[in-house]
């Protein structure tokens, strides 16, 4: 049996995670000084606001964090916590009612916040997609929802539609509702013309007005497939759960994202990071370990950014007996670009699998068919997002990083590959066995008395050979085996003196090989 690889131990583990952690805040404290000895320029620059925190200021330059914190505190958060007020309510008292009267207040509460003119715009663009998904084209389906969506761009439109509020955050909040309610046309039209719902068109029209303005995913999402959205809302109502307490649930998801609120706005009272950011000549200014952590701040607070704003709206659509997708994953132990697109956003990449990708081919018919799916995707997304030139280069970027991720994947997955590289690996340990065990005994004999050498070099022979085992054939693995026991006891015999060498030893040694 081929070995697998052993845990490493906790006092490397440990290690790790103290080298880790510590180099994060010590980069922070590098650039949290170098924001505050920079302050009086910053503060007349990008006027910096004065701080929830007393003796500290509040850099305001994320335009996101700003714009959501602000209709938070105006009606937005008001607005969200009576809809999960009626919706425990009407669980309760009228489960049969629940969905028509979140319904009524969602819609409600969308016209108090965009006007009425604002929620004409949104339901002319309903009445389109409904029309035009009732002939089951998807072609035509997509043609008219781009076309929808491409309204935001059109200038003339544009000077309308600013005209309409006293403010541009209201007029970018209609934007918001525009852009994600275009996804839910989408999802809408699509999945009607694959398997529409068991009901008349008056039904139909209900549930797409009840989905396009449900209120906790209304302005930013999360986004749910209508898929998803009715059949679990019809479920919950036939389940009804109005009875359960959800009084520790609630303290406790409100508890995070009130925790994680405090942390994001900490991190813009003690960093200046986008002021910072937005001005080339304190980046170059910056010295190497506040410029790191110039960097790592920026992700890190868009993490937490996105905890919050996808947090509340995810606790409300569960306890309407939603099924969120999963909030961002870290960013610090994301690695690769794919992890990044599938991970972070799950709804937005669940959206993406659903109509742009599998309709197109995929990875079903072949690498140019998934190379061409993966183009679509990404350039979709670059349209939604607004299609400015920057997001052209981020999504050529990103999209280049996923293919050659998966070119990398499919190429050492090949099972010819595979054998040709295992038996070069097994070739090279047999003709060098001689040269190599002459080279690291005395260097094991020298290290004897020095833990940190007998722990490095041991870890270093585990992985090679434990990537050989796994990977050869019985005959190969059992050969790999009998070399790794002749080379350790006619040569490493010598740390067994070590308690702790030895453990570690053990560990490392592949189970089909006999003890030292």
């Amino acid at each position: 049996m081929p070995s697998r690889l052993s845990p490493l131990p906790w006092p490397e583990i440990f290690v790790y995670w103290l080298l880790s952690l510590g180099s994060h805040f010590y980069s922070f404290y590098q650039l949290h000084k170098f924001s505050k000895e920079h302050e009086a320029g910053l503060q007349r620059e990008f006027q910096l606001e004065n701080g929830l925190f007393k003796g500290f200021k509040r850099d305001p330059s994320d335009f996101e964090w700003s714009f959501w914190t602000e209709w938070a505190k105006k009606s937005l958060l008001w607005t969200l916590v009576g809809h999960g007020v009626l919706s425990r309510l009407a669980a309760i008292f009228h489960p049969k009612l629940k969905v028509l009267a979140l319904t009524v207040f969602d819609f409600l509460a969308a016209s108090s916040l965009l006007g009425f003119k604002g929620v004409g715009v949104l339901l002319l663009q309903l009445s389109v997609a409904f029309s035009v998904a009732q002939l089951r084209k998807p072609s035509l389906t997509w043609i008219a929802n781009l076309l929808l969506l491409s309204t935001i761009h059109i200038q003339p439109l544009q000077h309308i539609q600013r005209g309409w509020y006293s403010t541009e955050e209201e007029y970018y909040l209609l934007l918001f509702s525009i852009a994600v309610c275009g996804l839910r046309f989408i999802s809408f039209s699509l999945e009607h013309c694959w398997s529409p719902l068991e009901c008349g068109r008056v039904a139909q029209l209900f549930w797409l007005f009840s989905y396009t303005f449900y209120h906790p995913f209304f302005y930013n999402g999360p986004i749910i497939t209508f898929k998803a959205y009715s059949e679990q809302m019809r479920k919950s109502v036939d389940e009804n759960s109005g009875q359960e307490s959800v009084f520790g649930y609630v303290l406790v998801r409100s508890a995070r994202v009130i925790l994680w609120w405090i942390l994001a706005e900490y991190m813009i009272h003690v960093m200046y990071m986008h002021s910072i950011h937005s001005n080339e000549t304190y980046v170059e200014m910056l010295p190497p370990w506040a410029l790191g952590g110039l960097a790592l701040a920026l992700v890190q607070f868009f993490y937490v950014k996105y905890l919050v704003l996808f947090g509340l709206p995810s606790m409300l659509a569960t306890l309407d007996g939603l099924v969120p997708p999963k909030l961002p994953r870290c960013v610090s132990i994301m690695h690769s670009f794919t992890g990044m697109w599938r991970y972070f956003d799950e709804g937005l990449y669940r959206w993406l699998i659903r109509y742009i990708y599998v309709p197109l081919g995929g990875s079903r018919h072949g690498p140019l068919s998934k190379v061409f799916s993966t183009s679509v995707a990404f350039a979709f997304v670059c349209f939604w997002h607004g299609g400015q030139d920057y997001l052209r280069y981020w999504a050529l970027m990103n999209w280049a990083g996923v293919l050659v991720e998966n070119a990398i994947r499919s190429l050492f997955g090949s099972s010819r590959l595979h054998a040709v590289v295992v038996s070069f690996l097994i070739k090279a340990l047999n003709s060098s066995r001689a040269a190599a065990t002459d080279q690291i005994s005395p260097l094991i004999l020298q290290g004897r008395k020095s833990l940190a050498t007998q722990v490095v070099l041991l870890h270093l022979i585990k992985q090679a050979v434990d990537r050989l085992c796994k990977s050869a054939d019985s005959r190969q693995t059992h050969w790999a085996s009998s070399n790794w026991h002749d080379i350790t006891v006619s040569r490493l015999h010598p740390i067994n003196g070590n308690f702790f060498a030895r453990f570690l030893w053990e560990s490392a040694r592949p189970q089909n090989s006999p003890k030292l």
